[in-house]
């Protein structure tokens, strides 16, 4: 606001305390000034909000019709402060999303949308959160998603003049994805009421991340394929399985003499830290190390296992005597041949617990994911039968 705009609102108390006091006034000239001091400040209020107008880039109010809001408008809305301040209100003290901001989510099985700022944080963090999930191929179509496969390549003879070759069939079957949901529910305390709007998303993104992170590379390791995706290993007669009573330089031998030449880039280790750590000492006939660990990018620790990369997790056993036959504890696999197809429409809704009387707040995601692929797979099992 100008000068002026100030002075005005001075003049106004003045004319007030004057009015309030005992003094004899003339009335009818005050009010007179107080209908051109009004007509002012008015004049002035609204020079101002043109000017606000011009700087934020919208156009004046009475310039030309507003038009309606397009749908990338729409997304500008629920990514603003002020949804995200209302979404957190709705979390934390269950306050309603407004009808402005239903209206344009256009929600119908979900009490609310995350908003797209903190959930482009969730995906982000599921990217990088594990050593399993950058590797696999991520998709992102409907559920039904059917990939082509096929067992046989057509083969070149050699022919003699003018003669032909016999015509050869190629077979193709398919591997089709349903949909599985994963649900993570989380209690938010009394604390979260006097959290910050970015400590309160920050919270969440963190367990949610955490949570979704955790299960979905489990899955990819040894999910059943019942009402979660199916996992690498979870069909032993899949690829190639060579049982192991002790570790040793043999083991490792009759592992990459099992992987097809084919198959040799992109294919990597994957155990646990203490099976990687039984390795370490281990030589060759050269007396060289056959387990190596070396300084990464930033420091990062990459582990080498005779040449190939190694992928530490904490979703298989580590390695021990008594494993069975049936036990898998390292594998080799070229991580790309996995397929994760996704749905990140993520939503939450918020219930209270009768038993407890907690609010609870749940977050639900839609996956499959299944090896499209097992040429690569090499399985190190225990040795024990029983």
């Amino acid at each position: 606001m100008n000068k002026r705009f100030f002075e005005i609102r001075s003049r106004k108390e003045e004319i007030r305390k004057t009015l309030q006091s005992d003094e004899k006034v003339d009335l009818k000239g005050l009010q007179e000034e107080l209908r051109a001091l009004d007509a002012e400040q008015k004049e002035i209020e609204e020079r101002e909000k043109v000017a606000n107008g011009i700087n934020i880039g919208s156009n004046p109010e009475g310039t030309y019709e507003r038009q309606k809001p397009k749908s990338n408008e729409v997304t500008k809305g629920i990514e603003s402060e002020e949804y995200r301040k209302a979404f957190m209100n709705y979390v934390v003290r269950g306050i309603a999303i407004p009808a402005e901001f239903r209206d344009a989510t256009a929600t119908t099985d979900a009490s609310a949308l995350i908003p797209p700022t903190t959930l482009n944080r969730v995906v982000e963090r599921l990217r990088t959160y594990g050593n399993i999930l950058p590797l696999v191929t991520r998709t992102a179509y409907k559920s039904g998603l059917a990939i082509p496969t096929s067992e046989v390549k057509p083969v070149a003879t050699w022919v003699a003049e003018g003669a032909t070759s016999n015509k050869q069939k190629k077979t193709f079957g398919t591997v089709t994805f349903s949909h599985y949901k994963l649900r993570c529910a989380v209690a938010v305390t009394l604390e979260a009421e006097y959290m910050t709007l970015s400590a309160f998303e920050d919270t969440i993104v963190s367990n949610i991340a955490e949570a979704m992170a955790i299960a979905l590379e489990e899955s990819i390791i040894k999910g059943s394929g019942t009402g979660q995706p199916t996992g690498i290993i979870k069909d032993t007669s899949k690829g190639t399985s060579i049982n192991v009573a002790k570790l040793g330089l043999d083991t490792i031998v009759k592992a990459e003499a099992a992987v097809a030449q084919a198959y040799e880039a992109g294919s990597v280790w994957v155990m646990t830290k203490s099976t990687f750590m039984q390795f370490m000492g281990m030589t060759d006939s050269a007396g060289q190390p056959i387990a190596r660990v070396n300084a990464g990018i930033n420091g990062v620790p990459e582990r080498v296992l005779m040449g190939r990369n190694v992928v530490l997790c904490d979703y298989l056993p580590d390695f021990s005597t008594e494993l069975k036959k049936s036990d898998v504890f390292a594998f080799i696999y070229r991580m790309k041949d996995y397929v994760l197809n996704t749905n990140y429409n993520v939503s939450m809704k918020v219930y209270e617990d009768n038993d407890t009387d907690d609010l609870v707040r749940k977050s639900i995601m839609i996956a499959d994911g299944r090896p499209i692929d097992f040429n690569s797979l090499v399985l190190l099992t225990g040795n024990k039968t029983a």
